[in-house]
């Protein structure tokens, strides 16, 4: 209502000026007299609703455009693309990323390839080594569970775990995560779980893609890829090339099942008509949640051993089991024998050879068996090499001996495989 045309008289009418301009501009009052107190007061009241009036329109035309550029999004977003919020998803890891610095390497993202810096690393005649791998279908679990913040400190172990094997210091990561619509929150703990692997490592994520690939994948499924570069001074690249009969095969302990096997275990799980979420028979929480348990990173042991001058040769044990990895180390005319009392399973493999009545010689081929990683020292340095371990958090066994073979089949030879899941 127009409040100085009703203290006028007048019938309120749609003002074309303000009562400001009216007075002053054409200096009539009613009544040919000076505007009263009451005039002034009700022309700062109507002067004032008008402005609240008009921003409370304005607030809606806001409100209004916001809901048409929901309604109507770019042909991209249509397409299943959200630029924003791949904009946004970037910001949210920025700190993750950056808390992974280390000499060499700034970790600053958004560029178009991460930089790293030999020298500032202390290498003078380096080797590089470099190592690609994924999770496999632990991952499947991870997505079924909606559990995703150690699946990411498997791709980086899966990486790293290979790298020492030749002796080489994890310098940098980049990562590959690949989905049909990008989810803000489950990809940050993907990427948490990817920067808590990378700090334990003492290795930088410095860079990565994240790709929104609609019609590639179903709704909710992602997939991970690593890469990892390490560095070795030339003169200590190891090759297995030192290993002689009469070594002594040391083997560190997993912590479950890692990151190889699972096309098999979850076979297990659906021909048993059992769930992820069924309680765990062994250990508390969920089967899932045991299955989920993070491949151990073995950097700082395996480091530690080589700098000592001591370690001949690694072999990470992952798809194939100690049957197949072991050899990839060995000279020729060699082999190992390996004596299966001399260790301890987890409980996860005795459970998956009882549940899946999977036969021995299947379970050493496609699992660790409770050894991660292999170690082969000269048998005058075992005590030393299981202090270091020790020292470094690892439970570890000596395992087995390296022997001379005229025969290059069958390399790795167990005895008493069945006692590993003996009750």
């Amino acid at each position: 209502m127009d409040l100085v045309a009703f203290y006028q008289g007048k019938k309120p009418r749609l003002k074309t000026k303000t009562p400001r301009e009216a007075l002053w501009e054409t200096n009539k009052y009613p009544g040919e007299r000076a505007p009263s107190n009451l005039y002034l007061t009700l022309q700062t009241i109507q002067e004032t609703l008008s402005f609240i009036n008009h921003q409370y329109i304005r607030f809606w035309e806001i409100i209004a455009i916001t809901i048409i550029e929901e309604d109507n999004p770019g042909p991209y977003k249509l397409a299943g693309v959200d630029i924003d919020t791949a904009a946004d998803f970037i910001s949210d890891i920025t700190s993750e990323v950056g808390s992974t610095r280390r000499p060499g390497a700034n970790t600053q993202i958004g560029g178009f390839g991460g930089l790293f810096d030999l020298a500032k690393a202390g290498y003078k005649d380096p080797i590089l080594v470099a190592s690609t791998d994924g999770v496999g279908t632990k991952l499947r679990i991870a997505i079924d569970i909606e559990q995703y913040s150690t699946i990411g400190i498997d791709l980086v172990a899966m990486c790293v775990n290979d790298l020492i094997v030749q002796g080489a210091e994890p310098l940098f990561f980049l990562d590959y995560y690949a989905t049909a619509k990008l989810d803000r929150v489950s990809a940050h703990q993907v990427i948490s779980g990817i920067t808590a692997g990378c700090r334990e490592s003492k290795c930088a994520l410095i860079g990565g893609e994240t790709a929104e690939m609609p019609g590639m994948y179903a709704l909710g499924d992602f997939d991970l890829a690593g890469f990892a570069v390490g560095a070795v001074e030339r003169n200590k690249v190891l090759t297995g090339e030192t290993i002689r009969p009469g070594d002594a095969v040391i083997g560190i302990r997993s912590s479950g099942v890692h990151s190889n096997g699972f096309s098999l275990v979850r076979k297990i799980i659906e021909d048993t008509n059992l769930t992820y979420h069924d309680p765990c028979p062994f250990s508390p929480g969920s089967i899932g949640e045991e299955l989920l348990r993070p491949t151990k990173i073995y950097v700082n042991s395996c480091l530690s051993l080589h700098r000592a001058g001591i370690a001949k040769g690694f072999a990470h044990i992952t798809g194939g089991g100690l049957k197949e990895n072991i050899p990839r180390i060995l000279p020729p005319n060699t082999k190992v024998l390996l004596n299966a009392e001399r260790w301890s399973v987890p409980e996860v493999f005795t459970w998956i050879f009882n549940t899946g009545r999977v036969p021995s010689s299947e379970m050493i081929r496609t699992f660790n068996c409770g050894i991660g990683m292999i170690l082969i020292v000269d048998e005058a340095n075992i005590g030393a090499a299981l202090s270091i371990l020790d020292a470094c958090g690892e439970t570890a066994w000596v395992i087995g001996d390296v022997l001379s073979s005229e025969d290059e089949t069958d390399l790795v030879q167990i005895e008493a495989l069945d006692t590993l899941w003996a009750d």
